[in-house]
């Protein structure tokens, strides 16, 4: 829809399912203490999660 485009909901709505998987597979909660190694934890839990999604989609091939 127009309003989405021009509101930017859409990006909005895709943050919001990026966060709803992190959470829902890595879980709710920093279990690191000191924020340098929170820091690392979190970029650690995304990098594990961009991997497990791009195993997960498909490979596409142009027929033409």
């Amino acid at each position: 829809m127009a309003w989405q485009a021009t509101s930017g909901y859409n990006l909005r709505a895709l943050v919001e399912a990026f966060f709803g998987r992190y959470k829902h597979i890595i879980g709710d909660g920093l279990r690191l203490q000191s924020d340098d190694r929170q820091q690392t934890g979190f970029g650690v839990a995304v990098l594990v999660l961009n991997r497990m999604l791009d195993l997960g989609r498909p490979d596409s091939v142009r027929v033409v």
